[in-house]
């Protein structure tokens, strides 16, 4: 009987042991929104649920587009509510001045959908489908691009304006392996476990692509003094507070003392800019970052930190969502 009773105990022990390894990993693993991303030159994440906590009550309506409203009307899903989680993989083109542009993307959006009705929006505006891996990946006109677009789960759809199928095929082979949690692209696998814990949003790679113009990056107006193809980490995560944090990985320590101290003089450059700047949400939130942020050298990484104002999304979009407006009026 006491042979019997501690081979129970063994194996009640194992068991929980193997559910808190379970949990650990998944704890530690990467979204699988992310994890569903094929190779990619660049990923950019965010997980909107806390960020809908905070923004719920305080955001201004905005002004739709009519092919937008018409999307809501016909599928149910209004992105701007129902949207919980953003995974992007940036795709650099060959040819930045070609038919695709310089930037290709592959996106996988989880929130509540219907399904039913999603795809029949889908098969009325698609010029052409196809059967892959179990999943019906429809094609649709954008712009001079073609865009695929497949539900993949009952809450998860994959898009991608990739030239090819290559890309849109990977998300839906990596679907098969979602459950492991270490599965994923090259990227993910170097740079992921370097992200603070409790990060609502988070970017890595040539992040700087879609702010390059002539083989500079521009950001609000100023030219960074970086290469388009430099590696980044950045994150936005709570420690108290809301805070930012960029990492540049460059190629030397002398390189990463170089950066820092011409960043260093574009932020007091930025500081003196803003400081005239009439008082709004926006513009008081725009001037605390600048205020709060540092800039400092680790070997060949340059760091920034701020922090960020809890109003700086309302403020923000709320802004933005006057401009759409005043734009659609003067239309």
């Amino acid at each position: 009987m006491l042979r019997r009773t501690r081979r129970t105990l063994w194996i009640v022990a194992l068991v929980l042991l193997v559910l808190a390894a379970a949990i650990y990993l998944r704890f530690k693993a990467p979204p699988e929104a992310a994890r569903l991303l094929p190779e990619s030159d660049g990923i950019v994440y965010v997980n909107l649920r806390p960020l809908r906590a905070l923004l719920h009550k305080n955001l201004n309506p905005v002004s739709r587009a009519p092919e937008y409203q018409a999307f809501i009307d016909a599928t149910g899903i209004d992105w701007e509510r129902d949207l919980e989680e953003a995974a992007v993989a940036l795709h650099r083109m060959p040819d930045p001045r070609g038919p695709n542009g310089p930037v290709a993307y592959s996106t996988v959006l989880v929130g509540k959908l219907d399904g039913k009705r999603l795809a029949r929006y889908l098969e009325a505006h698609a010029n052409g489908k196809e059967i892959y891996a179990g999943h019906t990946v429809y094609s649709l006109p954008s712009e001079g691009r073609t865009v695929r677009v497949a539900q993949i789960a009952y809450d998860t759809v994959a898009i991608s304006n990739y030239p090819s199928t290559e890309q849109i095929h990977s998300m839906l082979d990596r679907h098969r392996t979602a459950a492991l949690p270490f599965s994923g692209s090259t990227l993910l696998a170097e740079h992921y476990s370097e992200m603070p814990l409790l990060s609502i949003a988070w970017g890595m790679g040539e992040i700087g692509l879609p702010f390059s113009e002539d083989g500079s990056i521009h950001v609000l107006g100023m030219e960074l003094p970086i290469e388009p193809d430099t590696t980044f980490l950045a994150s936005v995560h709570w420690a108290g507070a809301l805070k930012l944090r960029v990492e540049e990985i460059a190629a030397t320590d002398a390189t990463a003392a170089s950066q820092a101290a011409s960043l260093n003089l574009l932020l007091a450059v930025a500081r003196g800019a803003t400081a005239g700047l009439g008082s709004n949400a926006a513009n008081n939130s725009l001037k605390e970052v600048l205020r709060t942020a540092d800039v400092s050298q680790h070997r060949n990484r340059v760091v920034a930190n701020a922090t960020l104002p809890q109003n700086l999304p309302v403020a923000l979009l709320n802004g933005a969502g006057s401009d759409s407006g005043a734009n659609s009026e003067s239309k």
